[in-house]
């Protein structure tokens, strides 16, 4: 029988925080800008996964010549969306209930520093986070493992006494190569077939379903 996990690692964007779209809108903004002709779904297909990955995906042999002046245009539209980021309907609640179970609980973000601090801001749950990582601690995001591995060595766990949450392929993609178990949700808007083929073990709507059979779930 596999252990209750001591800690839960979080991705943040489209699990916890409701700023998948808002990061299309402002990708998609930036190419526009840029005279590159990408269309929104392409960009929600490739967001979650890291900025160079994305970018090459969608920008092709022009990715060199425009990707920076794109990063750099996301950055501002992204910023100025940030009213508009909501937590996700349970996304706090989860997050109480599990650390008053004596949970570590790591929010495990490759999220530029400055955009983390909107996200945590929007959350409002410092007071029951034991740590959290950003873009400054990796080389490379997902859907390499590195970021997952840092998060891990925050909550002073192995890879078999933990569990991550996330709602994309590229969030079970990073889990499964360090060895840990996912449990995906579908409120960043990936599908559950699509999650559950990547690596996730249990899938839910978002953060309240999973709270709501938290007894019964991977993390029971």
């Amino acid at each position: 029988m596999t252990e209750t996990p001591k800690a839960v690692l979080f991705d943040v964007d489209g699990t916890l925080i409701d700023s998948n779209y808002l990061h299309v809108e402002a990708w998609a903004h930036a190419f526009s800008d840029l005279g590159a002709d990408v269309s929104a779904w392409r960009v929600h297909r490739a967001i979650g996964q890291d900025s160079a990955r994305l970018l090459a995906a969608l920008l092709g042999d022009r990715a060199d010549e425009l990707g920076d002046r794109a990063k750099e245009l996301h950055s501002r539209y992204y910023k100025e969306l940030a009213p508009r980021l909501r937590p996700l309907n349970g996304a706090r609640e989860l997050l109480r209930a599990l650390s008053q179970q004596g949970r570590t609980l790591v929010l495990a973000t490759s999220a530029p520093e400055d955009e983390l601090r909107l996200l945590t801001e929007a959350l409002d749950s410092d007071d029951v986070l034991d740590a959290t990582t950003n873009a400054d601690d990796v080389d490379t995001a997902k859907p390499d493992p590195s970021i997952v591995q840092v998060a891990l060595g925050k909550a002073g766990v192995g890879p078999e006494e933990a569990i991550f949450v996330g709602d994309t392929v590229w969030d079970c993609i990073a889990a499964s190569r360090a060895g840990v178990r996912t449990i995906g949700v579908l409120c960043g808007g990936s599908s559950s077939a699509e999650l559950r083929s990547a690596g996730a073990i249990a899938v839910y709507d978002d953060p309240a379903a999973l709270l709501s059979e938290l007894h019964l779930s991977p993390l029971a």
